[in-house]
């Protein structure tokens, strides 16, 4: 098969968006299909997977590219001739593939990951809420198919009258994030480093962004023998900081790969902190890391965390209820590890290859129905 995958993200941001992409990608070469990437300008690299990156011209905006129309993206998708369009969380670059892939009746396959108008709706800017939900659906109206990662996804898209709805969810790397990495020499220097005391490691992982609402963290003012670890960068960094001044926090910036799982192993919980998640990867990595998480009941974390079972999930305006979670956790050594090891098996069948197996299957239903429409 034959893919175009037009991204609104993509390396060197790394984000939810890059990572998705990146393993659809390592997907695709694996099993022997042919690709080309269009991505807004921000030093991509040549290709990626064996498969040549283009980009196109971009602005930025809160320190992401943001994809600008060209006759560029039209000209690529038609001299490539693929057989289906894969546009990840689809804005403006996204808008136009679909767009172009409809003058050139080549089917499209649109992957919604980001709360286009939780921004709005957080802001209390009510017109605003109701003009993004409707760029959201006059972008995925023209695709032939949506694919949405969550429940609440899925809800908050047929409220907003998006047709043609299908879940699909993402894949985790349970090898990388194992809890055997509790034991490895990086993650026990780590450890000694975030609790010199034996105390109990909360940790977060993500971008440091309004939406992330990191800043709830001095909910734990005062709760004892506790250090924060927070793993990121991002424009909120100077809000959080003065958030959560003189508590007990260690920055530990942006990490990846095995410097990535050694913080996780270092963890003795998770928590998330934002509203607008439409799945939350983050959960899923401190799952297959074998550690609870503690969560928003709202968006994304509603299907991941077994409220009791996996961990918990907080009133989303509660504060106080976060705490008192967090408390139950910090005193409760045997139930953090019950619940580590039920995320631990939670997880287990949520391969980034089973996953991606199932996002080649929808490729192939809108590429058939494409040819049932045409004959």
């Amino acid at each position: 098969m034959r893919v175009v995958v037009v991204s609104e993200s993509f390396l060197p941001t790394l984000n939810g968006v890059t990572t998705s992409v990146r393993k659809v990608l390592d997907h695709l070469q694996a099993e022997g299909h042919e690709a080309i990437v269009i991505v807004p300008a921000a030093g991509a690299p040549a290709s990626y997977a064996g498969f040549p990156v283009h980009e196109v011209p971009a602005i930025a905006y809160r320190q992401f590219p943001v994809g600008l129309p060209s006759v560029h993206v039209q000209r690529l998708i038609a001299d490539f001739a693929p057989d289906v369009i894969h546009a990840a969380s689809p804005f403006l670059l996204g808008a136009q593939a679909i767009a172009a892939g409809r003058r050139l009746g080549i089917p499209s396959v649109a992957i919604f990951q980001t709360d286009v108008a939780g921004y709005a709706r957080r802001n209390k800017l009510a017109a605003a809420t109701k003009f993004a939900w409707r760029v959201v659906r006059w972008i995925h109206d023209g695709a032939d198919l949506t694919l949405a990662p969550s429940t609440s996804s899925m809800a908050d898209l047929e409220r907003a009258g998006v047709p043609r709805l299908s879940r699909w969810g993402r894949g985790v790397d349970v090898a990388t994030y194992h809890p055997n990495n509790r034991l490895d020499a990086d993650t026990i220097q780590l450890r000694d480093q975030l609790a010199p005391h034996g105390e109990v490691v909360i940790g977060y992982v993500g971008r440091f962004a309004p939406e992330k609402q990191i800043e709830r963290l001095r909910a734990l003012r005062g709760l004892p023998g506790v250090r924060l670890a927070l793993v990121g960068d991002g424009p909120s960094m100077p809000s959080v900081r003065r958030a959560l001044a003189g508590m007990p926090v260690s920055y530990l910036g942006p990490l990846g790969g095995r410097q990535l799982a050694a913080a996780y192993a270092s963890f003795d919980l998770f928590v998330h902190t934002g509203t607008e998640e439409t799945f939350g990867q983050t959960i899923q990595e401190a799952h297959a890391s074998g550690i609870p998480v503690i969560a928003p009941r709202a968006g994304g974390p509603i299907d991941l965390v077994d409220s009791g079972w996996t961990g918990f999930l907080f009133d989303p305006d509660d504060d106080r209820m976060l705490r008192s979670q967090v408390e139950t956790l910090v005193q409760d050594e045997a139930m953090r590890a019950r619940m580590g090891e039920a995320g631990r098996r939670g997880v287990l069948g949520k391969t980034w290859a089973s996953v991606c197996g199932e996002l080649v299957g929808h490729y192939e239903s809108v590429v058939a129905r494409k040819a049932v429409r045409v004959s």
